[in-house]
């Protein structure tokens, strides 16, 4: 069974920065594509940004420019360094793992639980 773990989330002043993590466990081989979405109370869950297994990343625009997204294959992490953050940046971030090749096969769509993180302002 693949696992996804998010840590790093919190509570941070506007125009502060904030770094999130996510771990995959369960005896990977590989992943594909790993990203972070958001979503907050009543609303849908919103593409962060995604990196590609060979390390391409792509951002939603309303993060682009202030977020970073990065992935260390050897680890099966991803992390996200988020920037300049705004209050309207406030909401459990969730992160996602594609393709995630196991010796018992491929698990396709692994969600973590989410981690809040809240900006003030």
């Amino acid at each position: 069974q693949v696992q996804l773990e998010e840590s790093g989330g919190g509570l941070v002043q506007a125009g502060e920065s904030l770094s999130v993590s996510c771990v995959a466990s369960g005896n990977i081989l590989s992943i594909g594509a790993m990203g972070w979405y958001r979503q907050a109370p009543g609303t849908q869950r919103d593409l962060v940004a995604t990196i590609t297994g060979g390390g391409s990343p792509e951002y939603a625009d309303v993060v682009k420019g202030r977020f970073t997204i990065s992935r260390d294959n050897a680890k099966n992490t991803v992390y996200l360094q988020m920037n300049s953050l705004k209050p309207e940046d406030t909401s459990d971030y969730y992160c996602y793992a594609d393709s995630v090749i196991t010796p018992r096969g491929t698990y396709r769509a692994v969600w973590g639980q989410g981690t809040l993180v809240t900006v003030s302002s």
